[in-house]
């Protein structure tokens, strides 16, 4: 089985759903059966490097909302996350822009990284309060997760990979993706948002089912040839 999840890294619900997606792969009985690819999706490519404007400030802002609104919004949000055992530090977080860190996880998807450096890049923005467009960040996370801090540097530094997250994100919206997270299991289902452990749970097992007992559907008639161990109709 193949999930592929379009996310971006600073979004809440997506490492939500990223950790509600792995609670309900635990106790999977085929979990080692399925594969788990991360897309890109940037929420917001126009957002800068740097903002003098706290996450509070930014969500009151897009949503016409006051600031203490905002921040009850927030702190329900990290209720969320620690119910799934994350920590976000809301008043330190630095919004910043997240496209070099799409075209590290690529990098570090051929790699075979891309888990490892998926999860380093949530937990940098949520709970560390780094700010993950930071090239310095991007190499200590690339290096952290075993890969080549040399060749990493000569990535961030060129425009390796812009490609791939583009590619992601005209699939997506090809897909109809309108908000992430987005789950598609075996290019057939979808789940949109961070639903509860118990909706992916169904779901990985109704996915399962169908795809182990799905018969083939013949396309062909009676008239071609063939052979078995008894010879070869003629």
């Amino acid at each position: 089985m193949k999930i592929e999840v379009w996310s971006d890294f600073v979004c809440p619900f997506c490492y939500i759903g990223k950790r509600r997606l792995e609670q309900a792969l635990e106790p999977f009985p085929h979990r080692e059966d399925v594969e788990i690819v991360f897309r890109s999706f940037e929420l917001d490519p126009n957002a800068p490097n740097e903002t003098p404007l706290t996450i509070h400030e930014i969500i009151a802002n897009k949503y016409g909302i006051s600031l203490e609104e905002a921040k009850r919004a927030n702190a329900d949000i990290g209720r969320q996350a620690e119910a799934v055992g994350l920590t976000f530090r809301f008043d330190t977080m630095k919004p910043t822009n997240t496209f070099d860190a799409h075209r590290l996880a690529q990098y570090a998807n051929e790699k075979g990284k891309l888990q490892d450096v998926v999860e380093r890049l949530f937990y940098a923005y949520f709970t560390e309060s780094k700010r993950i467009s930071d090239r310095n960040v991007l190499l200590a996370i690339a290096e952290a997760v075993g890969l080549d801090r040399t060749e990493a540097e000569e990535v961030l530094a060129s425009g390796r990979y812009t490609q791939e997250v583009r590619r992601d994100e005209e699939e997506a919206a090809a897909l109809g993706v309108r908000g992430v997270p987005f789950f598609v299991l075996n290019r057939k289902y979808a789940i949109s948002g961070a639903q509860p452990v118990e909706v992916f749970r169904r779901a990985l097992e109704k996915v399962w089912e169908e795809e182990q007992s799905r018969p083939l559907q013949p396309l062909s008639t009676d008239q071609g040839g063939t052979c078995t161990d008894e010879g070869c109709s003629i």
